[in-house]
């Protein structure tokens, strides 16, 4: 067993919600605070975060309402895929030194069972790459395009939110399950023309143009079979309209209506979707962790031979994780937007030649929304 236990707790900045907000959240939503962290129990390890991730989801779990995963609680640090050095262990299984990923980002150490931790090869990619598209964010774009919305040799394939961190993987991804034509939405024309120059689409939709459906009918005028849905609302009666007769849908997020303080307008066309045969199905990416030995072995080989482009956010210091999720709300980043909390082991580094990281400024405040 390895032991490394400091001589007394751990003194670690954490982020708390501080109230339950009412459409969209502000900085005053979330509250700074210096805890003490105790010595890892028998079987428990404490880790020094280098990474965090935010994501959209978590806007759910700011509000009370009870939903697939308990809401964040009032007053509590909030929770969140993270990865990190262990640097105290009372447990045989994951030693000082290991480089784990774990649910409770949003603070600078953490005390936790062993067993809740997953021990990753930093050697076979940088750690921020196991919250991208190593991560449940890859994962997702994964499962949806091989299980909830199978991708068919000659498809045609539309993602929307492309630029962002499941979106910039699924449209290459889709690419090499056999599509014929990949076609993204994102907004503006600095993203949609990333979506062309840099992930591999062969057509980009720029939502903030106006007139979805006529953008999407021009990019792909014999209609689309698979609809890869993060935004819900406009994007989802698009798809439905330009759907092909068995077309298929997975239904991963609806970013649109997070912040709304209204019930979503959903699409009036469903009927549409029961003329053609359409499927519609929802997706949890816990419900396909079993996937995630599948897609890493997968994946980390494309990160390594530059297959698999990939970009990311990154902004620096726990103090900044609020803006972080904010900025990501309003979409902020290109990419996986990610917090670095401190900095990686010397050693522990990868190179990841494909993966261009870009950090937003102090004085960024984002006007456009996640998609």
């Amino acid at each position: 067993m390895t032991t490394a236990a400091p001589a007394k707790s751990t003194l670690s900045r954490e982020v708390r919600l501080a109230a339950r907000p009412v459409g969209e959240p502000g900085p005053h939503h979330f509250e700074l605070v210096a805890a003490e962290v105790p010595d890892p129990a028998e079987g428990q390890i404490l880790v020094r975060n280098t990474w965090m991730s935010v994501d959209p989801y978590m806007r759910g779990r700011m509000d009370g309402a009870p939903s697939y995963i308990p809401p964040f609680a009032l007053g509590a640090a909030l929770e969140g895929s993270a990865i990190g050095e262990v640097v105290a262990s009372r447990s045989a299984a994951v030693p000082v030194g290991a480089t784990v990923s774990h649910f409770l980002g949003w603070r600078e150490y953490a005390v936790l069972d062993a067993a809740a931790a997953t021990v990753v090869d930093p050697s076979a990619a940088s750690q921020a790459a196991y919250l991208g598209p190593l991560g449940t964010t890859g994962l997702t774009a994964y499962a949806a395009l091989t299980r909830t919305a199978p991708v068919k040799e000659g498809d045609v394939v539309f993602v929307s939110a492309a630029a962002g961190a499941v979106g910039s993987v699924a449209g290459q991804l889709a690419r090499r399950l056999g599509a014929s034509r990949v076609i993204g939405s994102a907004g503006g024309p600095l993203k949609t023309r990333t979506l062309l120059d840099r992930f591999g689409y062969d057509a980009a939709v720029d939502y903030r143009q106006g007139d979805l459906a006529g953008q999407l009918v021009e990019a792909a005028p014999e209609g689309i079979d698979v609809y890869l849905d993060a935004v819900g609302g406009d994007h989802l009666q698009a798809a439905i309209g330009a759907m092909r007769q068995g077309g298929r849908i997975a239904m991963v997020g609806a970013i649109s209506g997070y912040n709304s303080t209204a019930p979503a307008v959903g699409p009036d066309n469903l009927f549409q979707a029961a003329a053609r045969e359409v499927t519609l199905r929802g997706m949890l990416v816990s419900s396909h962790f079993d996937l995630f030995p599948e897609w890493i072995g997968r994946a980390a080989g494309w990160l390594a031979d530059g297959s698999l482009r990939t970009e990311e956010t990154v902004v620096d210091g726990i103090e900044r994780a609020p803006e972080a999720f904010l900025g990501m709300m309003r979409g902020a980043n290109t990419g996986k937007m990610l917090v670095r909390l401190a900095p990686e082991p010397t050693a522990a580094k990868a190179p990841t030649p494909t993966m261009r990281t870009t950090t937003t400024p102090t004085t960024t405040t984002p006007t456009t929304d996640a998609r």
